[in-house]
């Protein structure tokens, strides 16, 4: 299966991050790759699109970040959801399940 098309993936991508940093503070790397993972390839961000995402959502005081060493000497900025943005997620969450059911729905009637 083809990874999903930017014009689409664009308005879920604030929603995939703050969704993998729930479960735990990450690099960008890791969180590119995490979700990557776990939608089976379908969301691919390049970390050249990822990074502008993270600095607007800590502009917004959604995530946090932070600099740490790597164990090989590398400086790495972890990021990590704040309160504000665990806030956030939860209405977020609903609205996507709001949206996806009105996406089944004419995907059904278009099928009758």
């Amino acid at each position: 299966m083809e990874p999903i098309r930017s014009q689409v993936k664009r308005g879920s991508a604030e929603f995939a991050i703050l969704s993998v940093l729930a479960d735990q503070p990450l690099h960008g790397y890791e969180i590119a790759k995490r979700i990557e993972r776990q939608t089976q390839g379908l969301l691919v961000f390049n970390l050249a699109s990822l990074y502008p995402l993270l600095y607007r959502l800590e502009k917004r005081r959604w995530v946090k970040a932070s600099w740490d060493t790597s164990p090989q000497g590398r400086r790495r900025r972890h990021y990590r959801l704040t309160a504000a943005g665990k806030k956030q997620l939860a209405p977020l969450r609903a609205e996507w399940r709001l949206f996806f059911r009105a996406l089944n729905r004419l995907a059904e009637v278009a099928r009758a």
